[in-house]
């Protein structure tokens, strides 16, 4: 092959460089799909809020496909075997981190199958106990549960849910032994426990709030390092002694593996863009999110130690749920 020399030929590599990166700066060309694992809650409150800050910036429809369905697996599947060119988007949770330790047939793998982009937003956990229990820190409830060991029980949104993973964490470290009680779904967990059908469940901050407010429930700890704002008078578990005992939902944006890196860093720098302006704080605030960014390469750090941290759980706690 004849090489380019001289003036000539650097104008006509520079050339074709420049032509490179005016195809880059025209991405998005049309809309993009957004699928979301879950249809309600939190990943439906950010999928529009960001759908309509992203149509503003890239100047192209975003738009949300809700794909709820086997634990966040349909949605991650199908963000998988999607075309890696920068038009499909997933908006997931920690299941995406949690799944491969939970089923041995997954119709993708998490570290192989997709780029992670940004950490969008965080939610901290309670630890709530019914007013029939007689603890009123976790201090309490631990003696509780070793001076009456496998009498206590607590409630989950079902098997290998984060509300269980939660609990099983805080089993563990405490050494304790507590019953679990899994539902299908975390609202009807939390109804069993407005119930007193179980003693113990761990809960995303939002869903919580209104019934400690009301004294239906005692929240015991923040499951974080800090106070939440919205519970001033619950303290966190290390103030309780327990710093290892944390459990965040988080919530991020992965697309497939091999999305052009120009691609991959034009969607985090607008969407960090986005979730740092005043009015998106305030409005995910309301609704008890913290905004949480990052770089696409912190961001894949993250999910792997999240991997490595609730696969040391499951395993521990031998949790095998019946799914795919």
């Amino acid at each position: 092959m004849r090489t380019v020399r001289g003036w000539h030929g650097y104008a006509v590599l520079a050339l074709f460089a420049c032509a490179l990166d005016a195809g880059a700066q025209k991405y998005p060309e049309k809309s993009i799909r957004m699928i979301v694992a879950f249809p309600t809650g939190a990943p439906q409150i950010l999928s529009l809020l960001l759908s309509e800050k992203l149509r503003e910036s890239l100047g192209q429809p975003v738009v949300p496909d809700f794909r709820g369905g086997a634990g966040g697996n349909l949605a991650s599947e199908l963000t998988a075997k999607a075309p890696a060119d920068g038009y499909t988007v997933l908006l997931t949770s920690p299941t995406i981190a949690i799944s491969p330790s939970l089923f041995p047939k997954l119709g993708y793998d998490t570290f192989r199958d997709f780029t992670p982009i940004t950490q969008i937003a965080t939610v901290p956990n309670v630890m709530l106990v019914h007013p029939s229990v007689p603890a009123r820190s976790i201090r309490e409830l631990v003696s509780l549960a070793k001076s009456h060991p496998g009498k206590l029980n607590f409630g989950s949104g079902g098997v290998g849910s984060g509300s269980q993973l939660g609990s099983e964490l805080f089993k563990s470290l405490a050494k304790i032994r507590m019953v679990h009680v899994p539902y299908k779904g975390a609202a009807i967990a939390m109804n069993a426990m407005l119930s007193g059908e179980v003693d113990m469940v761990v809960s995303t901050l939002p869903a919580t709030i209104p019934y400690i407010n009301a004294g239906r429930l005692r929240g015991l700890a923040i499951l974080a390092p800090e106070r939440a704002a919205a519970l001033p008078q619950v303290p966190t578990t290390a103030e309780a002694g327990m710093p290892e005992v944390v459990v965040i939902t988080w919530y991020g944006i992965f697309t497939p593996a091999g999305v052009k890196p120009d691609i991959i860093d034009r969607l985090n720098a607008e969407l960090v863009k986005a979730l740092n302006a005043g009015d998106t704080k305030a409005k995910l605030a309301q609704v008890g999110l913290d905004v949480a960014t990052s770089s696409p390469s912190d961001f894949a750090k993250f999910v792997r130690a999240e991997a490595e941290k609730w696969g040391r759980v499951i395993k521990e706690a031998g949790i095998k749920p019946d799914g795919p």
